[in-house]
C-alpha cells in the first residue's frame, strides 16, 4: 500500500491532486489541514508520521509570494527551506520517499535555451533563492526524493495569472501586460497527474526534474490567449519588464526542459495552450 500524505492540501496544487486522485480511483492518500500538518511544527509533524508511517510524501506547501517575500525574508525562509528540510528529516527517518515542488525561479534567466536540471542555478529573487535553500535540505538529507522544478502554475482554483486576466478582463477594457519575461505556463491539474503517476510507478529513479508543459510564450501572449479563448473583448499592450517595475525581479526566460521526466515517466506532456483551454472550459462549466 502505498499510503501518501499531502502538505499544502489546501492551496492550488493539493486541491488539483485530490481530484486528479479521485479521477484516477486512489484512496489511500491523506488531504489533512494545517491545524494537524504544519511543517514548522516539527512535534504536529512527528505525530502525524507516527500514526500515518507514509511511503510517499508530497510536498505542495510553500510561501509564492514573490514580492512580499522580498519583505518577508524569514517567513520566506522558514516555509520554503526549514518546513521542506523537516519534511525531508522526518521522510528519512520514516522511509517514505518525499516529493517536493519546486520552481523556476531558482534560474537567473539570462540564456536563450530551454534549462535543463543541470544547468548553474542562481535565483534574483527571496523567493527563488529560499526555494533553492529548501532543496538543498532535502537533498543534503535525503536520498529517496523527487524535487519537481515547475513554472507559471494555473488551475480553476485559488489564486493565479488566470484567474485574475479573467477577473480584470471584465472590470477593464485595456490592460498593459509584460511581453519580454518568457516561460511555460502549467496547469497544475497536469502536475498532479505527473506526481501520481511517479506514485502508481512506484519509479526509483530519485533526484530532480523539470516538469511544466509543452512549448513557451510571454505573459503578454498567454494573456492573450486566455482572452480569445474566452471570446474577451479586451485590448492588451506589450510593455517591458522596465515600464512594470515589481519589487522582486523576475527571470528574463525561465523555459525548462522536460526530457529527463519524459524518459523517466515514458509519457507526453500536453502543449501549455491545449491545457489552457481544458481549463477555460471548465471555468465556464462552472459558472454556468
Amino acid at each position: 500500500m502505498n499510503k501518501s500524505i499531502v502538505f499544502g492540501a489546501s492551496g492550488q496544487l493539493g486541491h488539483c491532486i485530490k481530484i486528479v486522485s479521485e479521477e484516477m480511483g486512489i484512496v489511500d492518500i491523506l488531504f489533512p489541514n494545517e491545524k494537524v500538518a504544519n511543517i514548522l511544527e516539527t512535534k504536529l509533524l512527528e505525530e502525524l508520521f507516527e500514526k500515518e508511517r507514509p511511503a510517499f510524501v508530497i510536498n505542495c506547501a510553500a510561501y509564492t509570494a514573490v514580492d512580499k517575500a522580498e519583505d518577508e525574508i524569514e517567513l520566506a525562509r522558514k516555509i520554503n527551506k526549514d518546513g521542506a528540510a523537516n519534511l525531508a528529516e522526518l521522510c528519512n527517518t520514516y522511509n517514505a520517499t518525499l516529493i517536493h515542488v519546486s520552481t523556476d525561479f531558482v534560474f537567473e534567466g539570462n540564456q536563450a535555451s530551454p534549462l535543463n536540471e543541470t544547468d548553474i542555478v542562481e535565483p534574483i529573487n527571496i523567493y527563488g533563492l529560499t526555494k533553492l535553500e529548501g532543496e538543498k535540505s532535502i537533498t543534503d538529507t535525503l536520498d529517496r526524493y523527487f524535487i519537481l522544478r515547475t513554472s507559471w502554475l494555473y488551475s480553476e482554483y485559488g489564486n493565479n495569472f488566470v484567474k485574475t486576466m479573467l477577473k480584470l478582463g471584465q472590470e477593464r477594457p485595456l490592460l498593459n501586460i509584460i511581453s519580454d519575461q518568457i516561460g511555460t505556463p502549467t496547469y497544475a491539474i497536469d502536475l498532479a497527474s505527473c506526481i501520481l503517476n511517479i506514485i502508481n510507478s512506484n519509479s526509483t529513479s530519485y533526484g530532480l526534474y523539470h516538469y511544466s508543459n509543452e512549448g513557451a510564450t510571454s505573459w503578454y501572449d498567454f494573456a492573450k490567449a486566455i482572452f480569445n479563448i474566452s471570446n474577451m473583448p479586451v485590448k492588451i499592450l506589450p510593455i517591458t519588464s522596465k515600464e512594470y517595475v515589481t519589487k522582486a525581479k523576475r527571470p528574463s526566460f525561465s523555459v525548462m526542459d522536460k526530457s529527463k521526466i519524459k524518459q523517466m515517466m515514458n509519457f507526453e506532456i500536453p502543449y501549455w495552450r491545449d491545457s489552457l483551454e481544458k481549463c477555460l472550459s471548465n471555468i465556464r462549466s462552472t459558472a454556468r
